[in-house]
């Protein structure tokens, strides 16, 4: 439930109920999501975060074949919806990172078809790469201030932007970057248990395996140097995996 606005109701595993870093955790039946036998707990773990918020936020928006796709920010959010969005039949698909080993990682795994160093000339590269038109899809995975910007700046008429990213600020020009050109930004946080049944079943068909954009695995015991990778950037996914997927 993850729109409850009841301070009663709304308790979220790991948040407001503790266990998210502990050998086990009590849950509730009706929050249970039926893991193929195809699927690993790691790939099922992104399926909670990862992959379901990619995933809520391309359904607001829509992907097909007709459409170029931005994605500012490719930690594993951005990576992840650069992954569905192959599957979801992107014409193209263009990333923009600052971290020159999240390019690299992102080019091995071609995640993208073009990749690029965040920059002042973001906008101009892809509109270079577009015919000047600018793509049809946008997706803000950094939530910085200048890749919201050019999030929405990259965007052709009447194209659509979500934002993912959380924090952060934005400024642009309602008139000029939005009204005028026709463009719709959509807000998406996380995901819902139903998105998520209907995603693990897609995965499946897809042959789409989340665990493949895990570069580190750590035991639990070993969770901090985990999170000290994780906040370096220069990683894909970092997993706290148990003995059977720790190695």
């Amino acid at each position: 439930m993850i729109s409850c606005t009841s301070e009663k109701y709304r308790r979220a595993y790991g948040w407001q109920r503790d266990g998210g870093m502990a050998d086990y955790l009590l849950a509730e039946e009706k929050d249970l999501v039926s893991l193929p036998g195809a699927l690993s707990y790691t790939d099922g773990a992104q399926v909670a975060c990862g992959f379901g918020t990619a995933y809520e936020g391309l359904q607001k928006i829509g992907i097909s074949g007709s459409d170029a796709v931005l994605i500012t920010g490719l930690g594993p959010v951005g990576m992840a919806t650069a992954a569905l969005c192959r599957k979801l039949g992107a014409h193209r698909i263009f990333g923009i990172d600052v971290l020159p080993d999240r390019l690299q990682l992102v080019r091995a795994l071609r995640l993208c078809d073009e990749v690029i160093l965040s920059g002042s000339n973001n906008v101009a590269e892809i509109l270079a790469l577009t015919s000047g038109r600018g793509v049809e899809r946008a997706v803000e995975c950094s939530g910085h201030p200048d890749a919201r910007t050019a999030a929405i700046r990259a965007t052709r008429r009447w194209g659509r932007i979500v934002f993912l990213g959380e924090g952060g600020t934005v400024q642009f020009q309602p008139s000029a970057d939005l009204m005028h050109e026709q463009k719709t930004i959509y807000g998406s946080w996380v995901t819902s248990i139903w998105r998520m049944e209907e995603l693990v079943e897609r995965l499946v068909r897809w042959e789409l395996f989340p665990s493949g954009l895990v570069t580190h695995r750590f035991p639990l015991d070993r969770v901090a140097e985990a999170y000290a990778v994780m906040a370096s950037g220069r990683c894909g996914k970092v997993a706290v995996c148990f003995d059977e997927e720790a190695n």
